[in-house]
């Protein structure tokens, strides 16, 4: 898989409490060349009005990509309101941003994927008719735990056909901290026969986040067109360095801003040190 930058593709979560905040924001950040940007409309008091402001700062900036969130309290997020006015705001993104490059993106199974599989697929075909375009999906942990890997396999494939038919990304998520080395190596193996596009190390709800072996042991089971996405208790600029040495191809971070201001403050300092006298 080609790599178009020195880093992976780091999101940068913007949380603000009002939309002209929020816009002023967005836009110093595409202004200092950020291109990969995360609306948090759970941060928001009118969570709606948030899905209709992207459209106006991508008539600035079309060429940044947008990720639009509205996360629920059980998933770091903010959002208080029942499920079906989550949905709306996700149906009225979805709306707002129809012909933009900006891929609308939910969850299936989650936190722990302890729902069946009819259950699994049931959500996440009401997510692909509003219009999600990546799927996060957590790997029947219970069941891969169990050996029963007909079940996962099966599981996955279904998934991904469906996520696929309708031209959306699936990533799966398998939660390593609760996995011995052999399940991780398996699990990547039904990941690959299902061809889904990205593998997740963890959804930050485990006893533990990636870790460096991990990610190692992910790429070398898994092939060149599946990407590997390291994701909770990624806090330094080195630990994203070190993952991206080691194959990895997205990032989930939450000291996005922190490690950003690092990597700049980096190349500020070579750019000097190697100016000629």
């Amino acid at each position: 898989m080609a790599q178009t930058r020195t880093l992976p593709r780091i999101c940068i979560a913007l949380g603000l409490p009002d939309v002209p905040a929020l816009l002023d924001h967005a836009r110093r950040e595409a202004e200092a060349g950020e291109g990969f940007l995360e609306f948090r409309l759970d941060f928001l008091d009118l969570p709606r009005q948030g899905a209709e402001s992207i459209s106006k700062f991508l008539e600035q900036f079309p060429d940044t990509i947008i990720l639009a969130t509205c996360r629920r309290h059980q998933n770091h997020g903010k959002f208080n309101g029942s499920i079906e006015e989550q949905l709306a705001v996700l149906d009225l993104a979805v709306r707002t941003l129809q012909g933009a490059s900006v891929k609308a993106g939910s969850v299936s199974g989650f936190p722990h994927g302890s729902q069946n599989t009819a259950t699994k697929l049931y959500e996440t075909r009401d997510l692909l008719r509003r219009g999600a375009r990546e799927i996060d999906m957590v790997i029947a942990i219970s069941k891969l735990l169990s050996r029963e890997f007909q079940y996962v396999q099966t599981e996955l494939s279904q998934m991904a056909e469906l996520c696929h038919k309708e031209g959306a990304l699936l990533k799966v998520i398998l939660e390593n901290a609760y996995l011995t080395d052999e399940l991780k190596i398996i699990a990547c193996r039904c990941c690959e026969r299902a061809e889904v596009d990205f593998v997740k190390t963890s959804t930050g709800f485990a006893p533990g986040g990636y870790t460096i072996e991990d990610v190692r042991l992910m790429r070398k089971y898994l092939p060149p067109e599946i990407g590997v996405k390291a994701a909770s208790w990624l806090r330094t600029l080195d630990q994203v360095l070190e993952a991206v040495a080691e194959g990895c191809t997205r990032i989930g971070a939450t000291s996005t801003a922190a490690i950003l201001d690092e990597w700049k403050a980096r190349l500020t300092a070579r750019a000097v040190s190697s100016a000629p006298p």
